[in-house]
């Protein structure tokens, strides 16, 4: 068996399947299946070693945020490297969460924060009031929320 993500695009799947590789460390693009014409079809892409198919399927279907893709990270680089390639031509949102140029949800996020959404309930909530007024995500702002609680 083979679990993988599956995404709809209208006609941007190979572009998106590249920029994506080019952006995420350790990706590829590992095949891209054409129509006669040549255009693209489906294209798996291999993201940090996760599979994801994405389709050239037409309009009809547009991606919406309620999936996205998350990157956890360890550094507040990695943080902003991400986030700042991402949304390029995207639209940001709340709590690390943006829009790509395509339309795809990501979640751009360190891992600190698992760590610190974790602890005792008033450091929790301290992290989640923090978090609640970001959109890229600031691990500094997040610890001293953490350890001024």
């Amino acid at each position: 068996m083979t679990v993988t993500t599956f995404f709809w695009f209208d006609s941007q799947a190979e572009e998106a399947a590249t920029r994506y590789a080019e952006i995420v460390p350790n990706s590829r693009v590992v095949e891209v299946t054409r129509h006669p014409d040549g255009s693209a079809f489906i294209v798996a892409v291999e993201l940090d070693g996760q599979s994801y198919t994405l389709m050239n399927g037409g309009p009809g279907h547009p991606l919406t945020d309620a999936v996205s893709v998350q990157l956890i990270v360890d550094t507040q680089a990695e943080v902003d490297r991400l986030w700042d390639a991402l949304v390029e031509g995207g639209q940001p949102g709340p709590c690390g969460w943006l829009t790509d140029r395509y339309g795809l949800s990501w979640q751009v996020a360190p891992a600190a924060l698992a760590k610190m959404m974790g602890a005792d309930p008033a450091k929790t909530a301290a992290v989640a009031t923090a978090l609640r007024s970001m959109s890229k995500i600031d691990l500094q702002t997040l610890q001293d929320a953490y350890d001024q609680a």
